[in-house]
């Protein structure tokens, strides 16, 4: 047998951190709610989330998987911008019927569940990174949230879902500097100056893409950007950034994620005959025969 070099033998496996609400809406839409259970209920959220979840699990070998959950929209966040996720539309009623499932289903596959009531998915991600790689790990988040990308390093892969794409784009500070031009660290900065429709944040009037990363590439942060405003040389920009400073600092805010005051979690590997026995109850047969397969 070949020996594997030490320094191999000691990449540490992964943490996993799902965005569940991302994963749950994404399967929902993706799939047809005709993939009922036994109940007749529609059961295909919590399929494709956990294909999805497999198909991670069979190429990174995670030392445990975490599923988060939180708030639809942070309070604090909605204080700072009334237009925060308030376009979002009403949970279906399909969807609304796997949620309430999710927690007992997702444990028997021996994933954690950690649920916030006041900060987001997004948040918790955040902070199970931090914790992972403070503690010399590795981490990667799944999710379809390109706000994760702030979260990017050696350290942290972003499993990116985007849509019509079969699996997750590994993402990493190299790809976040190639989509938008900027480093990981500076996508808050980024977004305030940009705007997010999805998350009704406006931006600055008038600021692109382009301008954005331009404006954090030149002074190197949203406050450096807003410092300098006075000596900007384009003057529709530079009444721009001096009228909006303090609505600008608040988006921010808004897009920078918050500690969740979340512990570790300890190593935990998938447990398969428990999911395929949560499986088989709501009826998903083929996954129940893909994750114990019955003996010949």
């Amino acid at each position: 047998m070949r020996a594997v070099p030490d320094s191999v033998a000691r990449v540490p496996s992964p943490l996993l951190a799902v965005d569940a609400p991302s994963l749950l809406y994404r399967a929902f839409f993706a799939l047809p709610d005709s993939i009922t259970g036994p109940d007749d209920e529609p059961v295909n959220a919590l399929l494709g989330t956990t294909n999805l979840i497999l198909l991670e699990i069979e190429a990174h070998e995670p030392r445990a998987v975490v599923m988060c959950f939180g708030a639809e929209a942070a309070a604090y966040r909605t204080e700072l911008l009334g237009s925060y996720h308030a376009d979002r539309p009403e949970m279906p009623d399909g969807l609304a019927s796997q949620w309430a499932r999710a927690r007992g289903f997702f444990e028997a596959f021996g994933w954690g569940v950690s649920e916030h009531d006041s900060l987001e998915a997004d948040d918790l991600l955040g902070t199970l990174a931090k914790l992972e790689t403070r503690a010399g790990g590795r981490a990667m988040l799944l999710t379809g949230d390109r706000d994760m990308f702030q979260c990017a390093s050696a350290d942290v892969t972003v499993l990116y879902l985007s849509t019509g794409v079969r699996g997750a784009t590994p993402t990493g500070p190299a790809e976040v500097r190639k989509r938008y031009g900027i480093d990981p660290e500076l996508v808050p900065d980024f977004i305030a100056l940009r705007g997010d429709p999805s998350d009704g944040i406006p931006g600055a009037k008038g600021v692109g893409e382009k301008t954005a990363a331009e404006l954090l590439r030149r002074d190197g942060s949203l406050e450096a950007v807003l410092e300098g405003a006075i000596r900007e040389r384009r003057p529709k920009l530079r009444t721009t950034l001096v009228d909006s400073r303090e609505r600008l600092l608040e988006f921010k805010r808004i897009a920078t994620l918050q500690d969740a005051e979340l512990e570790r979690p300890a190593d935990r590997p998938t447990d398969r005959a428990g999911g395929a026995a949560a499986a088989r109850e709501l009826g998903m047969n083929r996954l129940a025969e893909r994750l114990d397969p019955p003996e010949r």
